[in-house]
């Protein structure tokens, strides 16, 4: 799988210039959206649909879902998606792209922050009625007027239309035909692993990790935490706790050896209150404690 697919990438693809500005929103039938498939690719910006016309097939994590119009899809950096649509049904509707620039604290925060743009796991595809379709459409008209106004604050109201549509979302059932991929436990794999390494690299100290542990990022991503584990066991042979003590003790090694910062504020960002357990942590991991590791380094230096 490709690391990723950036905004450039995905306005070249379809045979289009990138615009200015950190959001962007558009009609499917002006944009000319190609009935291609799109491999299953991490993607650097965030993307709500709504498709009023056509119909197609999404995969991602361990879930598939065919989605036949009316359909509204929110898809983010941290979830690797394909996309296929069917060819001999034209495609209609709306779509709008940002990039983290465009999020703000206000705009993820609260109950927003377990909407369908945020969630890495759950679900991302709803299935609106003829009125919430229409109403939706109309916020999406909204956004096209604005994005191409003069207002001078014209973003914040788009960040609003965003929360409205985030909260007609939530308001709907989910999508309840989803059915299993064949290969379920690499796609969960995968996604972990891009939840895991998205934490990294980390700027002490203002900077702490937000997921520590096996529960947590099974919560992440709507499953149980043995579910994840037997996944990661099957696909890679190490279990949850093995890739987190891993990648902690990388990025643990990586800071004691180039940054200035302390070992007390390493374990803190690292997710350690204390720093006696970060302490015993990186021993166990390693034979050394921090202090021990980082002195040996500078020696050789």
């Amino acid at each position: 799988m490709k690391s990723k697919e950036t905004v450039a990438e995905f306005f070249d693809f379809h045979g289009q210039q990138q615009p200015m500005g950190q959001f962007n929103v558009y009609s499917i039938e002006e944009f000319g959206c190609r009935n291609v498939f799109l491999p299953a690719t991490r993607r650097d910006f965030y993307k709500i649909s709504l498709m009023t016309k056509g119909e197609g097939t999404i995969a991602y994590a361990d879930k598939q879902i065919t989605a036949p119009a009316p359909a509204l899809s929110f898809l983010n950096p941290m979830v690797p998606y394909s996309w296929e649509s069917r060819p001999e049904v034209p495609q209609a509707g709306y779509f709008c792209l940002f990039t983290e620039d465009f999020i703000d604290a206000h705009l993820r925060s609260g109950g927003l922050s377990q909407s369908p743009l945020f969630k890495i796991g759950g679900n991302h595809i709803f299935f609106p009625d003829e009125q919430q379709t229409a109403f939706l459409a109309n916020i999406f008209g909204n956004m096209l007027c604005e994005v191409s106004g003069g207002y001078a604050h014209k973003y914040d109201l788009l960040k609003s239309y965003v929360q409205i549509v985030m909260h007609e979302a939530m308001k709907m059932q989910p999508a309840d035909n989803y059915v299993q991929t064949g290969n379920a436990s690499k796609r969960i794999s995968d996604l972990f692993i891009e939840l895991l390494e998205r934490q990294f690299p980390i700027n002490p100290p203002n900077q702490v990790i937000k997921l520590k542990n096996a529960n947590e990022f099974a919560e992440q991503l709507s499953i149980h935490t043995n579910h994840l584990n037997r996944a990661l066991k099957e696909t890679t042979g190490k279990t949850t706790s093995e890739w987190i003590a891993g990648e902690m003790v990388r990025e643990a090694k990586a800071l004691l050896r180039h940054s200035s910062a302390d070992v007390a504020e390493i374990g803190y960002c690292l997710g350690f209150e204390h720093p006696s357990n970060f302490n015993i942590f990186f021993k166990k991991q390693t034979g050394q404690t921090p202090k021990q590791f980082r002195n040996s380094v500078l020696s050789i230096s």
